[in-house]
């Protein structure tokens, strides 16, 4: 029985760490192919367009809603102390450092990232990307490469439409509608946000884009060949780029303070 359970667990170690080095080789091949010419940069320009002004809308909602809420709950905690005055800096310190890279990263992996899976895997069950091997088309060249680089490029900017738009829900909870002044609100996001506050949001949503673009292009580029191995590596991209996310962001949070 014990004998049993140690040789699961050991097959399961190895085989996580298998997967971990599989993962890490696509990822180094992935950047070096992008390095060789051609560049392809309609292709480029039109993940960008797929993953960056597609998921705008869901990230605007998501972030309108996150700061309207930040502004009533941050509101009714700090009046706790008298110091409504502090709602700016509460609202932007946490769109800022946190919310904001994540939820977007999130949103971005919901919508882009499964989408991403899901047309990398159907390309590889209907032996698309055996015919690009077949035209000397490299795949991680032609098809994840310039994914690659439109998650490095479009998630960033997400972020900092997510981080504005928060800011200015929170203002219009806090400032429209449960009377904080204007003033104070603005004043103590400039006095509070810094630099490195600023320069470890920017930090964090680089590397969730890679990690989206990353994970979810490496499923569906090794998904099994069946509708049902589709669906299973669709599910299992949301899920691990969701819970990388999170680990990366703490890990992160932890170096950066």
């Amino acid at each position: 029985m014990v004998i049993a359970m140690v040789t699961r667990l050991g097959h399961t170690t190895l085989f996580l760490l298998g997967e971990m080095g599989r993962m890490l080789l696509f990822l180094v091949a992935t950047i070096a192919w992008f390095t060789r010419p051609p560049l392809r940069p309609f292709q480029i320009l039109k993940q960008l367009h797929f993953i960056g002004f597609k998921s705008s809308f869901v990230v605007v909602l998501t972030a309108a809603f996150t700061g309207m809420v930040l502004g009533l709950q941050g509101y009714y905690s700090l009046r706790k102390f008298g110091a409504e005055a502090a709602l700016g800096s509460a609202v932007a310190l946490s769109m800022i450092r946190e919310l904001g890279p994540v939820l977007a990263a999130l949103m971005v992996t919901a919508r882009a990232g499964s989408a991403m899976t899901a047309e990398i895997g159907i390309m590889r069950i209907t032996e698309q990307i055996d015919a690009l091997d077949t035209m000397a088309i490299n795949p991680l060249q032609y098809l994840v490469s310039p994914k690659l680089v439109a998650g490095l490029i479009g998630v960033p900017l997400l972020v900092a439409i997510f981080d504005v738009v928060g800011i200015y829900g929170g203002y219009l909870v806090g400032v429209e509608l449960l009377g904080v002044n204007a003033g104070s609100y603005w004043s103590s996001i400039e006095s509070a946000v810094e630099w490195k506050d600023v320069y470890g949001g920017i930090l964090k949503s680089i590397s969730f884009g890679l990690i989206v673009s990353w994970v979810c292009c490496y499923k569906g580029y090794y998904t099994r060949m069946s509708a049902e191995g589709l669906g299973t590596a669709t599910t299992e991209a949301v899920v691990l780029t969701s819970v990388l996310i999170l680990v990366w962001d703490y890990f992160l949070t932890s170096v950066l303070l």
